[in-house]
């Protein structure tokens, strides 16, 4: 059987971490926040841009359901060193139009150093800034999303 190529990049306890920091960033937030990792584009996805395929794997999680519209998805296409950060609506109306470039650029920094962990979990930490200042945690807050890692 063939190695994931995921695991060229992170090992379990890794994505355990990462998920484990989601978790902790929103137990200060309503936002929520999302990663998913995937090894390559599917066949019927080869023309559609890093973004398009980010808005498809939203809708195809649910993140676009959140009750607040107050979700971020952080997609990375492993095999083509690809990656796509995505807010909802409720966020990007509160937000600079450029902050998602910024972090974006931040983590890549992290990436051509390979450190790909590392890059992830800094990319949490900064849209978790941006959620619990902008979101903080509601008294009838509900996780509505799961924070593991999205493998795919």
């Amino acid at each position: 059987m063939k190695e994931s190529l995921i695991y060229n990049f992170f090992d379990d306890d890794q994505l355990l971490r990462i998920t484990n920091h989601i978790k902790e960033i929103e137990k200060s937030t309503s936002g929520e926040i999302c990663v998913s990792i995937r090894e390559k584009r599917k066949f019927g996805e080869r023309k559609l841009s890093i973004r398009g395929l980010a808005e498809k794997e939203f809708l195809r999680l649910g993140i676009n359901k959140t009750r607040d519209a107050t979700s971020v998805l952080i997609f990375i296409l492993l095999q083509e060193r690809l990656f796509y950060i995505l807010a909802d609506e409720g966020i990007n109306s509160v937000v600079p139009v450029n902050t998602w470039e910024i972090i974006k650029e931040e983590m890549q920094r992290l990436f051509e150093r390979g450190e790909f962990s590392k890059g992830i979990i800094h990319g949490v930490n900064r849209v978790g800034e941006i959620l619990i200042e902008k979101f903080p945690l509601k008294p009838d807050d509900v996780n509505e999303l799961s924070d593991r890692v999205k493998l795919s």
